[in-house]
């Protein structure tokens, strides 16, 4: 009795909020409806000239209508109480998702020759002060003698050629981010960060009520580097000589020497103050280390030796090494 009295009061709480967002939905839907009509209209009498339009844009439109179809068909079986369990919806968005993000990179570069044919569609012409209309044109940078130069009979032997894509590693698109989004992206990164450190797992298993989970962990990676390491130095105490080893081999190498060196952190919790409030260290741009001075013992000896030679001018001296010695002695007792 007590559940449905619950239940009854979220109903009357959250139902006035539910008519609202129904009607704006339906007033939306019915506006969009209307244009689009009117639009349809327009096309079918010619009006506006689609043949010859940008197909990159006509993909975009494509995939975002397909994405809305699916995104209603889920919310009507959703609304029905039917399971989404393999729905074929579900991968179709996931599909149509991943295109459209990988579109995102070529939709900025296209951005300014799409809004400069827009305006050029609507207005007629550009502006003398459109900032448009101030870009740079590769163009102009050819000469004219360059193109009366080229016979008719010669062709570019670069024009046959097959294009070769340029061999670029793909990194995550981030060129329509503002500051704030970036500041919280490496929060976030951050967070995630301190969440996998080691001390917040011992704590997840010290106050965990799970039973404590003991297995026999055996790393054949680990194990196979320990076996090659033992079996070189070996060779090397054997016969007296040293290897060489390879850039690979030194960075696996310090880096198992400082999984042995933890200990000295074992009282730092820096990695954890993302979570705290505190102010965390950037991963991706880490603080650089300071080099240490390296005082060259020869600057010493070529000061003495420039004075050395300064008094030997001045006083028209011959120059000698007893002079020389004389001298570098007397400057060091002095």
């Amino acid at each position: 009795m007590a559940k449905l009295c619950i239940l009854q009061d979220l109903v009357d709480n959250d139902l006035p909020a539910a008519v609202r967002l129904l009607n704006s939905l339906t007033e939306q839907v019915a506006s969009v409806t209307s244009h689009v009509r009117d639009l349809i209209k327009k096309v079918r009498e010619k009006a506006y000239q689609t043949s010859k339009g940008l197909s990159f844009l006509d993909l975009k439109y494509h995939l975002l209508l397909f994405y809305l179809q699916d995104v209603t068909h889920l919310i009507s079986l959703k609304t029905e109480g039917e399971s989404l369990k393999d729905n074929s919806a579900i991968h179709r968005l996931v599909t149509i998702r991943t295109v459209l993000e990988k579109m995102r990179p070529l939709d900025q570069k296209l951005k300014y020759q799409i809004d400069k044919l827009v305006r050029t569609a609507v207005t007629g012409s550009l502006a003398e002060n459109d900032p448009l209309h101030f870009r740079p044109n590769p163009q102009n940078l050819v000469s004219k003698d360059d193109k009366g130069g080229n016979s008719k009979g010669e062709k570019d032997p670069s024009a046959s050629r097959k294009y070769v894509p340029p061999r670029i590693a793909p990194v995550h698109y981030d060129g329509d981010m503002t500051e704030a989004d970036r500041q919280r992206e490496q929060i976030d990164k951050q967070k995630r960060a301190a969440l996998r450190s080691s001390v917040i797992q011992e704590l997840r298993q010290q106050y965990s009520d799970a039973p404590e989970e003991i297995r026999d962990r055996r790393d054949f990676q680990t194990e196979r580097e320990s076996r090659e390491e033992l079996n070189r130095k070996n060779y090397e105490e054997s016969m007296m000589v040293r290897l060489s080893m390879t850039r690979e081999q030194r960075l696996r190498k310090r880096g198992m020497v400082g999984m042995t060196s933890q200990l000295s952190n074992i009282t730092r919790f820096s990695d954890i103050s993302a979570l705290t409030g505190g102010e965390a260290q950037d991963i991706d741009n880490p603080k650089p280390k300071k080099k240490k001075k390296i005082i060259k013992k020869g600057k010493k000896k070529s000061k003495y030796l420039f004075c050395m030679l300064r008094e030997c001018f001045k006083k028209k001296k011959k120059l000698d090494t007893n002079t020389c010695f004389n001298f570098s002695v007397s400057r060091k007792h002095k």
